[in-house]
């Protein structure tokens, strides 16, 4: 199930699914641990002898985010329980600190009690052996707690000027208005003995009480009201994490003081002002793709740790299907989001991406396949031997394209003091092991493995991702007073253009093929498998977006990778197998992919010579746009024939794409002066 909306600091991830559940709660480091693991955290509403969790299908539930911020706007209504739902949730953009916010309103006639219970099932430091679980009687909030990973849950209840004057005054040094606690809870065990958790226990209405519990456990806590007819209750619910009691009861202290309300709204105004610094001028763009264009920058956000690491996908229902997850840092997918933050002129979250990739690279000049949020080196499918030798697992574009991103960083902004340390530690390692990883005969890269990471040879997407950093390679060193070693680079670019050129480009076919590859006996063999990656050679600048070449094979990608059905879109290559749905591969070449249909849109609005052929770009927006979760979501790929998202969701290179794409057309737009 997909994650629908996902909210964060850069510290602490939530990310809850299209029935408005967490499923997902990362911390400290995004992607990093995961203390949830999938695990539902439930929600459930009780009033008139009757519970409704909120996965029932009787829910309607409309969710997405209020304008311009990383605030959600949650609409609920289930026809049984005569009652509507407005809720909002918020991670604080300084504390790691998750607020709720639920406006009940009553719907029938007279006075009714509702209930609700929040349910938590933590896998801390992602696993549910060795937790605790208690209840805190002086804070009146459970806790759940193993090694340095603590977590807190507490509420309020707003309370009237006369539930105030009758007694039910909030507790002191709190905020007025509020009255701060847990009403009811339990703590239990889980996942052993046949026992299912304590939402059971939450069924009847009542929580039994039991006040601590250890090893594999959960717990759910309850809050009561009493609601009026044609009246709204309001209950906030917080969920704060940290390395210690301590340091959790001082924020648990912060929000009872300041009251959780002015967490959301401090929220919502950083938020705006977050992206009202940067926005470009999008007026004459339909108002879905201006806020497709908004959210997908909060989005990216989202995904992005504080200490560099620009995660790939936090969504852990893909280990279903390939025992792993996608929550590391590529650096390639890094360094095309850190180039797109910088169009979007956001300076800051690119510099700490190029730091984190300084400190991980090897001594050789290379960057690894993948890397967890911390740093350390991630799991990996690439082998160190085949064949009887050693090889090396790596994926060259990714070494490359952070040189390639780091000079349009630096050419961008013109930030020195920040490149200067850079230049000997990231910049001449990289572009040195570019200019040696090379086949002497073709000129070409070496073999590697592909963006798509599953095939092992001389990718086109690769060779023009070397290109790309061995020109800027080549500017650095010329910016830095060294010709000798900027015209060294220069050539060996030269060379290896004039390999794509001689390998890949396939004159009667028309369009530059995916790669060549080895044989067993070593003889050489061209892939000619139409594979949209080829947009690369225009992207990373080997070729104009006009070259006839880059023309005849961009029209192939539209024309022969388009999907055929109703959902339509673009598929990444000719028989797909990733999440393959269909075997109609005429019709359906391979599931749609943001990624490359987005492509699609740039390289259009890129050659578009008139307002009309622009408009074609646009209408791949709106694709994009209709294709995305009411929320604004967009995932990796899509059911070619439901439309369904497929894969992770949300896709961080998904997001980046579509503001990519965006920029184009706003370029495109000035240079033909259209207003």
């Amino acid at each position: 199930m997909p994650r629908d909306i996902p909210l964060g600091n850069g510290n602490l991830l939530v990310a809850f699914d299209r029935n408005y559940q967490i499923r997902d709660l990362y911390w400290p480091h995004v992607g990093q641990e995961n203390h949830a693991l999938g695990h539902v955290f439930r929600v459930g509403v009780w009033t008139k002898g009757e519970l409704r969790w909120l996965d029932h299908p009787g829910w309607e539930r409309k969710l997405k985010y209020k304008p311009e911020t990383m605030v959600s706007d949650i609409a609920l209504k289930h026809p049984d329980l005569g009652l509507t739902i407005k809720a909002a949730d918020v991670v604080d953009f300084h504390e790691d600190l998750l607020v709720r916010r639920f406006d009940i309103t009553n719907l029938e006639e007279e006075r009714k009690e509702v209930r609700l219970f929040f349910h938590h099932d933590f896998h801390i430091a992602g696993s549910e052996l060795g937790d605790t679980a208690y209840y805190e009687p002086q804070r009146r909030a459970v806790i759940h707690y193993k090694g340095a990973n603590w977590f807190l849950v507490n509420g309020a209840v707003l309370i009237s000027d006369k539930e105030s004057e009758t007694g039910r005054s909030p507790v002191e040094d709190t905020a007025p208005g509020i009255q701060v606690g847990v009403h009811g809870w339990s703590c239990g065990l889980k996942e052993v003995n046949d026992l299912q958790g304590t939402w059971r226990d939450a069924e009847d209405g009542q929580l039994s009480g039991n006040a601590i519990a250890n090893g594999p456990v959960d717990s759910t806590v309850s809050f009561t009201l009493q609601i009026d007819s044609g009246e709204t209750g309001t209950l906030y619910v917080w969920l704060a994490a940290a390395s210690n009691f301590d340091q959790l009861a001082t924020i648990n202290r912060r929000v009872r003081q300041r009251g959780p309300q002015s967490y959301l709204d401090r929220a919502s105004a950083f938020w705006h002002l977050w992206l009202s610094r940067h926005l470009p001028d999008l007026k004459d763009l339909p108002e879905t793709i201006r806020d497709q264009y908004n959210t997908s920058l909060l989005v990216i956000r989202t995904q992005i740790d504080n200490g560099g690491a620009i995660i790939a996908a936090n969504d852990s229902d893909i280990s279903t299907y390939i025992n792993d997850s996608y929550s590391y840092l590529w650096p390639r997918d890094g360094a095309l989001v850190a180039n797109i933050l910088n169009q979007a002129g956001y300076l800051d979250l690119p510099r700490e991406f190029f730091k984190f990739c300084a400190n991980v690279l090897t001594n050789q000049g290379y960057l690894l396949h993948k890397y967890n949020a911390d740093g350390t080196l991630a799991s990996s499918w690439h082998p160190w031997y085949r064949g009887g030798h050693k090889e090396l697992p790596i994926q060259e574009d990714e070494s490359a394209l952070v040189l390639w991103a780091l000079w349009r960083h630096f050419h961008q902004h013109g930030d020195v003091y920040f490149i200067k340390p850079l230049y000997r530690g990231l910049i001449c390692p990289i572009a040195d092991f570019l200019v040696d990883y090379r086949d002497p005969e073709s000129g070409l890269p070496s073999p590697s493995y592909g963006l798509w990471e599953e095939r092992r040879g001389v990718l086109t997407w690769t060779a023009a991702a070397v290109w790309g950093g061995l020109m800027a390679g080549a500017n650095f060193a010329e910016n830095f007073g060294e010709s000798q070693r900027a015209e060294h680079y220069r050539q060996v670019a030269e060379e290896i253009k004039l390999g794509v050129e001689k390998n890949l480009w396939q004159p009667d076919l028309g369009y530059f093929a995916k790669m060549i590859y080895q044989n067993p006996d070593n003889s050489w063999e061209v892939d000619k498998t139409i594979d949209a990656s080829i947009s690369g050679l225009w992207q990373f600048g080997m070729y104009s977006p006009e070259d006839p070449k880059i023309r005849s094979s961009m029209q192939t990608v539209r024309e022969r990778l388009w999907v055929n059905t109703a959902v339509g879109g673009v598929a990444r290559y000719k028989n797909d197998g990733y999440h393959q749905v269909s075997q109609d591969i005429d019709n359906v070449p391979g599931n749609p992919w943001f990624i490359p249909t987005l492509w699609v849109a740039e390289w259009l609005a890129e050659i578009a010579e008139s307002e009309e052929e622009l408009a074609a770009s646009r209408d791949l927006l709106d694709w994009a746009v209709e294709h995305s979760l009411p929320s604004g979501i967009m995932a990796e790929q899509l059911h070619p024939y439901s439309g369904e998202p497929l894969s992770v969701s949300p896709l961080t290179w998904s997001h980046a794409a579509y503001i990519a794409s965006v920029h184009a057309y706003l370029r495109a737009r000035d240079r033909l002066t259209i207003v």
